[in-house]
């Protein structure tokens, strides 16, 4: 297995019950969320029609509704919450460094 820790923003960049799109180089775009004092990261593309989460997903708690056609995702583990999303979005394992968030890019 090899992991890679990459930088996607600072702390300071996404406020409590917030969220944003980041494009993290040899990545991509991602959503990042910060909800209840913890942060998550997603692609930041619906898995129905590539709609951005991070500039119009609509965030309440833990899910993000896509605003293109209602898709819904629990940003915890990616999981469709309500159609017509086909199939989940991946996450990332977060860590918080030195007023940073990290993703990692473990693959097996």
């Amino acid at each position: 297995m090899t992991e890679e820790l990459r930088r996607v923003c600072a702390v300071a960049d996404v406020p409590e019950d917030s969220h944003m799109r980041v494009d993290v180089p040899g990545i991509g775009a991602l959503a990042v969320y910060h909800v209840e004092g913890r942060f998550y990261v997603t692609d930041d593309a619906c898995t129905h029609l590539q709609a951005s989460l991070g500039d119009e997903g609509y965030l309440e708690g833990h899910v993000v509704q896509c605003t293109w056609h209602n898709g819904k995702f629990d940003i915890r583990t990616g999981e469709v919450l309500g159609p017509p999303c086909p199939s989940p979005l991946r996450t990332y394992p977060v860590s918080v460094r030195d007023g940073a968030i990290f993703v990692s890019t473990a693959r097996v």
